[in-house]
C-alpha cells in the first residue's frame, strides 16, 4: 500500500495533461477509456508522485533526459504514464498499457514528439 499524503500536505508538483494545439488532451482521453478501478489505481500512483517527488523505482522510472514514467498495475497488465517535469509542473504526455518487457518504440516516439511540441510552445 502506498502512503497517501495527509489533507494538509502541499503537493510538490502540480499535475496537468499535455494539450495539443487544437485543445485535445490525449492522456485524459486515454484514461477515460479505462475501467473505473484502473483509473483509480493510476490516479493514486500519480498522486503519490505528485506529493513525493522525486521518487524512483518501482513507481517512477527515468526513461531518458526529460522523460519519466509512472508504473501502475492495472487489470490488463501494467499501465505507463509518460511525463515530464517543468519547474513545479508534472505534464502527463502519454499513456499506454505495456504488454511486453520493453517499452514499445512507437509509444516512446509519441511521448518524445509531445515533449518536443511542449518545448516549442
Amino acid at each position: 500500500m502506498t502512503d497517501i499524503p495527509g489533507e494538509d500536505a502541499e503537493p510538490i508538483l502540480h499535475v496537468v495533461f499535455y494539450r495539443t494545439s487544437s485543445g485535445n488532451e490525449p492522456g485524459r482521453e486515454w484514461l477515460r477509456g479505462l475501467t473505473r478501478e484502473d483509473r483509480k489505481a493510476i490516479g493514486e500512483d500519480i498522486k503519490t508522485a505528485q506529493y513525493g517527488w522525486p521518487l524512483g523505482m518501482p513507481l517512477i522510472r527515468k526513461l531518458e533526459p526529460g522523460l519519466w514514467e509512472v508504473r501502475s498495475r492495472v487489470t490488463d497488465g501494467i499501465a505507463r504514464i509518460v511525463f515530464t517535469v517543468d519547474g513545479g509542473v508534472m505534464v502527463l504526455l502519454h499513456g499506454f498499457i505495456k504488454k511486453s518487457q520493453k517499452t514499445p518504440p512507437a509509444e516512446l516516439k509519441t511521448a518524445r514528439r509531445r515533449l518536443a511540441n511542449l518545448i516549442e510552445e
